[in-house]
């Protein structure tokens, strides 16, 4: 795995002003690939405005590749895990040790998370099939990283479809995360600082993505 940062940034502090431009910056490290067959996968919700920037930037196809973190009983966005389209899992050990669950609540925790990136597939890509990534260049791109868990299963459905180089881009992400990624071929990250608490602190306008400006932004790109 090649790991690439722009030179200096592991401990500074970035502050993007919202994900579009945190999206732009990332482009300037992407530019190499624009003559390369790459499609541009956003992990939505927050993903997606990053990763259009990108595919505008690289006149490349923009899709969605749904991953869920599946959270923790009683600490949601502890991540005991992620699951993905494809049936694609990812599970956290040392997170599942320290909550205790035991295999049937990890169990129905995942199916929980499972139905809802069906629902998600649906409703984001409005009916349409995924873009076809064999053979090519998948770059997948996310507002940040913190545990990891959800890169990890969206790096796997794209080995699984037959991606050809697997990218991952992010504006921001904890050091540890990075080190996970075993699965890509390529990390671009801006920011991995030492002191990393989460990913909103990394923006200036870090609201919430809504469903409806992902499948705007989809349909934009198409």
């Amino acid at each position: 795995m090649t790991a690439r940062r722009t030179p200096g940034s592991g401990d500074a502090m970035w502050n993007f002003e919202d994900r579009a431009d945190a999206g732009r910056e990332l482009a300037r490290e992407l530019t190499h690939r624009a003559h390369e067959d790459c499609v541009v996968l956003g992990l939505p919700r927050g993903g997606v405005p990053v990763a259009a920037e990108v595919a505008r930037a690289l006149a490349a196809p923009l899709d969605v590749l749904i991953v869920r973190k599946v959270g923790a009983p009683g600490h949601p966005e502890v991540a005991m895990g992620a699951v993905g389209e494809d049936d694609a899992v990812v599970r956290n050990a040392g997170v599942i040790s320290i909550t205790g669950a035991d295999e049937a609540t990890l169990a129905a925790a995942e199916q929980r998370e499972r139905a809802e990136v069906e629902r998600r597939s649906r409703m984001l890509r409005e009916g349409r099939a995924a873009e076809p990534i064999e053979g090519r260049v998948a770059i997948i791109v996310d507002d940040g990283i913190a545990t990891g868990a959800t890169m990890r299963t969206a790096c796997a459905i794209a080995r699984a479809r037959g991606a050809s180089h697997v990218v991952v881009a992010v504006p921001v992400a904890a050091p540890d995360a990075l080190g996970q990624l075993t699965d890509a071929d390529e990390v671009v990250c801006l920011c991995a600082p030492r002191d990393f608490m989460a990913v909103g602190m990394y923006y200036t306008d870090f609201r919430q993505t809504s469903e409806d400006e992902v499948v705007r932004l989809l349909a934009a790109a198409r």
